[in-house]
């Protein structure tokens, strides 16, 4: 294995972006990956959302192979019964359907509302979370800027981002809208990736920072690439590898090195050691701190909270080979579609989860990407992030045959005949993403995205800075500030960090 001051485990987006960057300033890099190819979970994803636009540019991931097949899709929210709502543009700017024109007017204020928000609060996605601790100086500098933009909204915006930001989205909805199609929608994508329904308490915070992205500068886009989301991760590998690092797949971390309590590099699974002066982990901050460190290296108190951190998937992934298009009811099979008949639906999804029971009626984001580009198989293949799934059922293989079965009536209720196209099926619990991608829980987020495990608490306390407790080791991965999605954010923060000696 070449030589090297920088190890980064990982190489999914995160691990990528951090690795690019630190090349970019002269670091020796090695990425070790566990799985046969880099890309780490971004395939899990059909859409992109939040990109960050630095790692975009600096990557020049357009000239390593990302394309937009659609960077702005349309939602066709569906109907049982045909009489759908569809969205078109960023996050709905525009309806059409059988929505009242009294529902439309108040979408149109809400929704300018919400993208102002997530406007003045997406200038702390790209910043090292301020240390609250004593003798650290102004903690709270790096905050005011943001405070500033807030204020400047005007009083009455000000009020009211104040007034939402905890609470949850359905009371948020449902205050403004009446159009049950129109709920479900929003609600829907407040929670996606969550352990949380609509009436969970601070539901609102996480839906303003998925506003907070863009796809090819636009605000809140949702983009659908050529090749799917893994096509994104090749690109990043590539400019990556372009850049001087180098790739090792096939390369499972065992545990990390420390002498001297400092870092000295990691041990593969094999037995093989790598030496270098600085890891990075871009895998979730519990099994790095609990597994590859260990808790001897550790205090007792990081190790009790490091235990303790929420990691709860609650969302499936389901795959379809399908022997010809559904119809949908006269949609368009080009559009994201959603199964969300209504923000009630889309709790009523989640409650029985929480005691570790499959769903009645899941809620379904749907989409058909061999309807912009056919397959070599010459199949039609349906992707659907299912929610909600139990993480940690008494009989996972039961959870799993119920989860598929409820699925499929959803798809069939929506969508007649299409069981008969089925060609093979494959759905992936929450505790199939944790084995077979290393996300504890199948938390997609390597870790929930709630709002005592965001900004200077995430992944805790004390290690928010993306510096590890350890001399010599860094955190980068999607457990970090801000979150999830494949951005490449957190590893690009990192990678700033280092850089600035934080």
């Amino acid at each position: 294995m070449p030589s090297s001051d920088t190890i980064i485990i990982g190489g999914g987006p995160n691990g990528l972006a951090a690795a690019y960057r630190l090349a970019s300033g002269g670091a020796k890099v090695v990425v070790l990956e566990a799985a046969s190819h880099p890309g780490g979970g971004a395939g899990l994803a059909h859409l992109s959302y939040n990109l960050d636009p630095r790692v975009e540019k600096a990557m020049g991931l357009s000239q390593h192979g990302l394309t937009w097949l659609n960077p702005s899709l349309a939602t066709t929210a569906l109907s049982a019964q045909g009489q759908h709502l569809r969205l078109e543009g960023a996050v709905g700017a525009r309806l059409s359907g059988g929505i009242s024109t009294e529902d439309r007017l108040a979408w149109e204020t809400l929704r300018a509302r919400l993208l102002r928000f997530a406007a003045v609060l997406a200038p702390l996605n790209q910043m090292t979370p301020p240390r609250i601790a004593r003798g650290t100086g102004n903690p709270m500098g790096k905050l005011a800027m943001i405070a500033l933009r807030a204020r400047m909204m005007g009083a009455k915006d000000f009020r009211e981002l104040g007034r939402i930001l905890l609470t949850n989205v359905h009371d948020l909805l449902d205050d403004a809208l009446s159009d049950p199609l129109l709920k479900g929608a929003h609600a829907f994508d407040a929670t996606l990736g969550g352990w949380l329904g609509p009436r969970s308490p601070n539901s609102v915070l996480p839906w303003l920072v998925r506003l907070s992205g863009q796809t090819e500068g636009v605000q809140a886009a949702l983009g659908l690439p050529k090749g799917g989301m893994a096509a994104l991760g090749a690109a990043m590998a590539r400019a990556a590898a372009a850049r001087g690092v180098s790739l090792q797949c096939d390369a499972r971390v065992a545990r990390i090195l420390i002498e001297g309590e400092r870092v000295v590099g990691v041990a593969l699974e094999g037995g093989e050691e790598v030496r270098a002066d600085r890891v990075v982990s871009a895998i979730a901050p519990a099994t790095t701190l609990l597994s590859l460190v260990g808790p001897r290296h550790l205090d007792a108190g990081l190790t009790t909270r490091a235990r303790q951190l929420k990691a709860r998937g609650g969302a499936a992934k389901l795959h379809l080979a399908l022997r010809g298009l559904p119809d949908f009811r006269g949609a368009d099979i080009k559009d994201r579609l959603l199964i969300a008949p209504s923000e009630h639906a889309v709790e009523l999804a989640f409650n029985p989860v929480k005691y570790g029971q499959v769903p009645e009626r899941p809620v379904m984001e749907i989409m058909i990407p061999s309807a912009y580009e056919p397959t070599p198989d010459g199949l039609h293949h349906l992707s659907a992030i299912a929610q909600f799934a139990p993480h940690n059922p008494a009989d996972k293989d039961g959870a799993r045959a119920a989860m598929l079965a409820a699925c499929l009536a959803q798809l069939e209720a929506h969508a007649p005949g299409i069981g008969q196209l089925v060609d093979s099926a494959t759905l992936l619990m929450p505790y199939d993403i944790e084995a077979i991608y290393g996300l504890p829980g199948g938390q997609w987020h390597a870790g929930e995205l709630s709002v005592e495990q965001m900004l200077f608490l995430r992944p805790l306390p004390g290690i928010a800075q993306y510096k590890g407790p350890v001399p010599g080791l860094w955190l980068a991965s999607a457990g970090c500030h801000p979150g999830g999605g494949v951005s490449g954010t957190a590893g690009w923060n990192a990678a700033l960090a280092m850089e600035a000696g934080q």
